[in-house]
């Protein structure tokens, strides 16, 4: 069963945009948007397990240049 989560990210200033932009070209993300508040940036990703998830969010995401944060904020079907 895959897995998506919405993960939530604070970057350096002026750098949100350029975080989008990369942050769209990594496998699993399936949307990334600018927004406003305490978070600048925020993606929706899956994966095919909790597992893929979190290697995603730590080898690929967490390594974008400019991303200070993240908080990743897995969907659960109630």
């Amino acid at each position: 069963m895959a897995v998506s989560a919405y993960i939530l990210i604070q970057t350096e200033v002026g750098k949100a945009s350029a975080v989008v932009e990369s942050c769209r070209k990594l496998a699993g993300v399936v949307q990334a948007d600018d927004v406003t508040g305490p978070y600048d940036v925020i993606l929706r990703a899956e994966a095919g397990s909790i597992d893929e998830l979190g290697r995603m969010v730590v080898s690929q995401v967490q390594l974008v240049d400019g991303i200070t944060r993240t908080l990743t904020c897995p969907v659960v079907h109630l």
